[in-house]
């Protein structure tokens, strides 16, 4: 079931309820960083019920926004490179994102004033690390995943293309939201195939899975700790399908919606400012 953090503390989606439960960690960071696992979410006693419609007014974010290290890779999926004529990559492109650059679902997110016109959304499964994973083999990266969550890796595409480097064009503040809530692994419908889509406004631009990325998710971090070492609660962001406003030559404009859909998560909703 789904797991989140709200103002009154950590809770899991029952139905239409919110039922918040009785652990002592401020978000779900501490929890994995304590040696806790989502699964005690699931099996704690419910202080309080609340109706799942106002999910959105006492949400807050699930993981550390100061102290969670999130990774991102540039062109992981197949339709992606085949849609702008690049060739497959034969190694990750891999970045890491600022902590000031996070932000919520709901948040605005502000268009860096006099640095980009290309400002674009792109639509992502983020996969939090449940336990930490050094120089590790593809076989043994699942059993260190604690779930998966929606994240939107917003990129200023001149700026991208000015500086070649995806920190400058992906780090503004305050520009990288990532959904409400976390899907424990073991809800996962299908680990290797997990949907993800975009809407701009209530009109779809993106539509895929993970069953289409280069590098999928074993492999990905896997590659990722040989470098670095991933500690519980860090995020891995996935790549983005092909729709993006780049691909459509449609850029974001203040005032317009952006949601994500990834898996079985309540998606994650901004609108730019």
């Amino acid at each position: 079931m789904e797991t989140l953090v709200t103002r009154y503390g950590i809770a899991r989606v029952e139905g239409d309820e919110l039922a918040i439960v009785d652990l002592p960690y401020p978000d779900l960071s501490a929890l994995l960083n304590s040696g806790g696992t989502l699964d005690e979410v699931a099996k704690a006693a419910v202080t309080r019920r609340l109706p799942k419609s106002q999910l959105d007014d006492v949400a807050v974010a699930p993981l550390s926004l100061s102290t969670t290290a999130v990774w991102g890779v540039g062109l992981n999926y197949h339709g992606k490179a085949a849609l702008t004529g690049r060739p497959v990559p034969t190694s990750p492109i891999l970045f890491l994102k600022p902590s000031s650059a996070l932000t919520t679902h709901r948040a605005s997110l502000p268009i860096p004033a006099g640095l980009t016109e290309q400002f674009d959304y792109e639509a992502e499964v983020g996969i939090v690390l449940g336990r930490a994973l050094v120089d590790a083999d593809p076989e043994d990266v699942w059993d260190a995943v604690a779930g998966i969550i929606a994240a939107n890796d917003t990129t200023a595409r001149d700026v991208m293309k000015a500086t070649g480097t995806p920190v400058l064009a992906k780090g503004f503040p305050g520009c990288a939201p990532f959904g409400p809530t976390v899907l424990p692994l073991a809800d996962v419908e299908d680990p290797n195939a997990i949907p993800v889509a975009s809407w701009v406004d209530g009109e779809q631009r993106q539509e895929s899975s993970t069953a289409d990325l280069i590098f999928d998710v074993p492999d990905l971090l896997a590659r990722l700790s040989r470098y670095a070492r991933l500690e519980p609660g860090d995020v891995v962001l996935t790549g983005t399908p092909p729709g993006t406003g780049q691909d459509r030559g449609d850029y974001l404009r203040p005032g317009q919606q952006v949601t994500i859909a990834v898996g079985g998560l309540t998606p994650l909703v901004n609108t730019i400012s």
